[in-house]
């Protein structure tokens, strides 16, 4: 059975290119376009990852991630944030983590994020 992502970004190329991408390996894909949007999907589609964008409108990234961690359905489903906050050199130096989160920066090597996720869905 296919892993679920949820890809949350309000730049509908973003959503198109992560989408084409991780289908072609496999994926199954559910689309956002803002944090508001991400609550519903994830609470409807229980994804085994979610990529999602820090800078959008109506709710954020950061505020998105904490509610779905708040949120018993959804706290233990892995985020991969994606971010033009973070830069190539930040992301080199520290490989990506920050604590127990995935920061990659804008734009974004699709081979690292597939890296990523393959790391973080593991477990399912």
């Amino acid at each position: 059975m296919p892993k679920k992502i949820l890809v949350v970004d309000d730049e509908p190329d973003i959503l198109k290119v992560l989408v084409a991408r991780l289908k072609e390996h496999g994926f199954e894909t559910v689309t956002a376009a803002n944090g508001e949007e991400a609550l519903l999907q994830a609470a409807a589609h229980k994804p085994n990852l979610i990529i999602l964008d820090i800078m959008m409108p109506v709710m954020d990234g950061t505020e998105a991630a904490q509610r779905l961690k708040e949120n018993p359905r959804t706290r233990d489903i892995p985020i991969i944030f994606l971010s033009a906050l973070q830069t190539k050199t930040e992301e080199a130096s520290d490989g990506g983590e920050v604590g127990d989160n995935i920061i990659l920066a804008k734009p974004f090597d699709i081979n690292v994020l597939l890296a990523k996720i393959r790391e973080r869905t593991s477990g399912y």
